[in-house]
């Protein structure tokens, strides 16, 4: 199946520039952390913040990866290794070289993210693949990638002692994209969150399960 850009997403979908403009602000961010900071818990994660970007790097590139089959699989991962370096780690295909040090944690973020760009603006809107949340398609595995983005990024700023305030806009599509049972709110950020059981919101208390739907809707 040829790949293509000709396609033109609806507005309100989430977008590669979406997803990039994510991945890009959450480098910035993070690349202000001290050297010494990283062996610290990434919030109220098991995993410290070193294998918390790990984690996200690896779900980037996993969504890459799924999209990059000709004929995706619809039922399973794409066959790499996924192991943990620890007991009680994240189990992951990529694992940064620590020799590198903190620029080169963040370089395979930044890489992982691009792959997953590229994948998203040249994959048919057509194509769709397997995720364990839902059978997907390239706007849907954007809207994954951003999300693992967003909250985690939070995750490793509050271990980190940073501030993270990502893009309004971007979380309103991302909620409208994988949570369409959370209601629309003046803070599109707060909700992703709650969403994703890290917040309150008002008259709601904090989720202690969740999950997205990444299937496409007609």
């Amino acid at each position: 199946m040829p790949r293509t850009t000709e396609a033109t997403p609806p507005p309100s979908a989430v977008t590669a520039d979406d997803l990039d403009r994510t991945v890009q602000l959450a480098v910035s961010v993070l690349r202000q952390a001290p050297s010494t900071a990283w062996d610290g818990r990434a919030g109220a994660l098991e995993w410290d913040c070193w294998e918390t970007v790990e984690h996200l790097s690896d779900d980037l590139f996993s969504y890459a990866v799924q999209l990059g089959p000709r004929r995706p699989p619809l039922e399973g991962n794409v066959p790499f290794v996924w192991e943990s370096r620890r007991a009680g780690g994240p189990a992951n295909a990529v694992h940064a070289d620590r020799a590198a040090g903190p620029a080169g944690l963040l370089q395979a973020l930044e890489a992982s993210g691009a792959l997953l760009v590229a994948m998203v603006r040249t994959t048919p809107p057509k194509v769709r693949a397997h995720h364990v949340f839902g059978v997907s398609d390239p706007e849907g595995f954007a809207a994954m990638g951003a999300v693992e983005t967003l909250v985690h990024t939070h995750d490793l700023a509050e271990g980190l002692g940073l501030a993270w305030n990502p893009p309004a806009d971007v979380c309103a599509r991302v909620l409208a994209r994988l949570f369409p049972d959370v209601p629309e709110t003046a803070d599109p950020w707060r909700a992703l969150l709650w969403a994703t059981g890290r917040a309150d919101l008002p008259d709601r208390p904090r989720r202690t399960t969740w999950r997205w739907d990444g299937s496409v809707r007609d």
